[in-house]
Formats: structure tokens, sequence, C-alpha cells
């Protein structure tokens, strides 16, 4: 399945059924908005929420949009992708929360093809997984390799907390296995590697060292659940000018190197080879 690039360095979250914050949600900053039809969403609410997120894909024109749906084998799943699947408005992505196994995305795939081909959509609407259960960490390689409409596997904090029996102040260092199985995974994969939100809506201390670890981990990008956390999450996961010009010093080095049939350089003291250029080529695809 072929497609253009999409940065998710910033991934704004916001109830799908609130017109006047998915209006506020379109004109942000955010790399990607996703209407959520989930957690945000009382069970008593969720045809009118479905209802109100329809309409507007109908008519939006923003780059970046995806919706989460309920999980496989809840009520309302089915009709949800069917709703966000519909021809007009923007090229879309659908988030699968709760994701446990092959299986479930496999589902999301069929019913998929079955919904473009009855109404006539003619861009195909990618797959992001969302892991939150122990089920769905331990099966994480096969997950990523489960359908061709994936684009980013996503690390939720809260349900796979609850899941695993994890007290909500363990730490940020209690999540480092966790983060580097949904990172390696993802990059075995070629598909994106997206660190879950923050679960507060402020941006002080935690929240920074949270943004900040992702970051330097290698994730490509991080979920906020209110806009004031869009811009401190966009400059950490936006390369510096500095970052760039070294990116591409390494490469036209290692280049001219390996026109002279060399194999490695020295670049500021340190010795450039084809490892640490895999690393400058993804610092330049960020920028």
């Amino acid at each position: 399945m072929t497609g253009t690039y999409l940065a998710r360095r910033c991934c704004l979250s916001v109830p799908g059924g609130d017109e006047r914050k998915i209006e506020r949600a379109g004109v942000s900053d955010a790399d990607e908005i996703v209407l959520d039809l989930e957690d945000s969403v009382p069970p008593g609410a969720k045809e009118d929420a479905r209802a109100v997120v329809a309409k507007w894909l109908a008519s939006a024109s923003r780059p970046g949009v995806a919706i989460r749906v309920n999980a496989p084998r809840t009520p309302w799943c089915h009709e949800d992708i069917v709703a966000c699947a519909q021809p007009g408005g923007p090229d879309r992505s659908i988030v699968v929360p709760k994701v446990e196994s092959a299986g479930d995305l496999a589902f999301v795939d069929r019913l998929l093809d079955g919904v473009e081909r009855a109404s006539g959509r003619e861009t195909p609407v990618t797959v992001q997984a969302l892991i939150e259960t122990a089920s769905g960490l331990a099966n994480l390689a096969e997950i990523v390799t489960a359908s061709p409409r994936l684009r980013a596997v996503i690390l939720g904090y809260a349900d796979l907390g609850a899941s695993l029996g994890r007290s909500a102040d363990a730490g940020l260092d209690t999540w480092l296995p966790a983060q580097h199985s949904v990172l390696v995974a993802a990059r075995g994969a070629g598909i994106a590697a997206i660190d879950g939100p923050y679960l507060a809506v402020d941006t002080g201390a935690e929240f920074a060292a949270g943004v900040e670890r992702a970051a330097r981990l290698g994730f490509d990008g991080k979920w906020a659940i209110h806009p004031r956390q869009i811009a401190p999450i966009l400059t950490m996961f936006t390369p510096t000018s500095d970052e760039i010009a070294y990116a591409q010093r390494v490469l036209d080095a290692l280049d001219e190197a390996h026109g002279r049939g060399v194999g490695a350089i020295s670049v500021d003291g340190q010795m450039i080879d084809e490892a640490v250029a895999v690393s400058a080529r993804r610092t330049l695809a960020r920028a």
C-alpha cells in the first residue's frame, strides 16, 4: 500500500463528541489530530460522537487526521470504522485500541477492504495499533507485521499499567522495557514508533522528562492530551539546526569517502561509517 509520508512528532488526542474542541484541534500545529471515540466518550454517547466525527471528516481538509475507534469485540468498533472510512474529506488513519494479536488487525483490515469497495473510497485508510495490554505487548512481533495498512504502533500507558497491575506512580524508569519492546518491533517492521501521552494536562518537570526520554530513546513522536503540550513535544522531536547541519556533513563526508573507496572517515573527531549514516539520514528525514 502506498501513501504520503506523515510525520507524527506530536499527535493531539481530542474528544470525538466535542465539536468545539475538534475545530480547535483542526487548526493546531499538531502533526496529527486523533478524534477519540473510545475512552473520552461514555457508552450512551457513542452514536452521537460517531455522527459528530463523521460530519467533520466529510468536509475537513486538514492533513494528519486519525480516529481512535472503539476496540475490537466491543459493540461499537465495526460501526465506528464504517462511519469513518467513507469517501470525502482528508486522508485518514484508524487507531485501533487494545490490539492484542494479529487477528485484531486482520479483522480491521478486512472490514476496511469491504467498506472501501462498497463506498468507492479511492485513498485507502491506514491503521495504527495501540498497545495497551500485557497480551499486546507479548505479541508485538506478530502485530507489527499483521497488515499492510499499518503505519505506526503506539504505547498506551494507562490501560497497559492497569493490565500489568502497575501503580500509577511507579515512575518513568519502570516503562523502559515496554518502550524498548515497542521501539524494536516498530523499527523491525519499518513503521513509526509513537510514545503514549503523559497522563495529565500540565507541562511540568515530569511531562518534560517523559518527552525527552521518548525522543532520546528514538521514538518518532508522542501523543498529547492538551494543546499546551503541542509546542514542547514538537520542539523535542524536531532536530535543531546544528543537528541538521552535522547530519548533512556526515553524509557528504561519507559519500566523498566512498567515492575514494574508503569505508569510514573522521568528522569532527568522530569516526563515521554506515551505522552513523543511518542516524544522520533519520535526522534529515525528521527535519
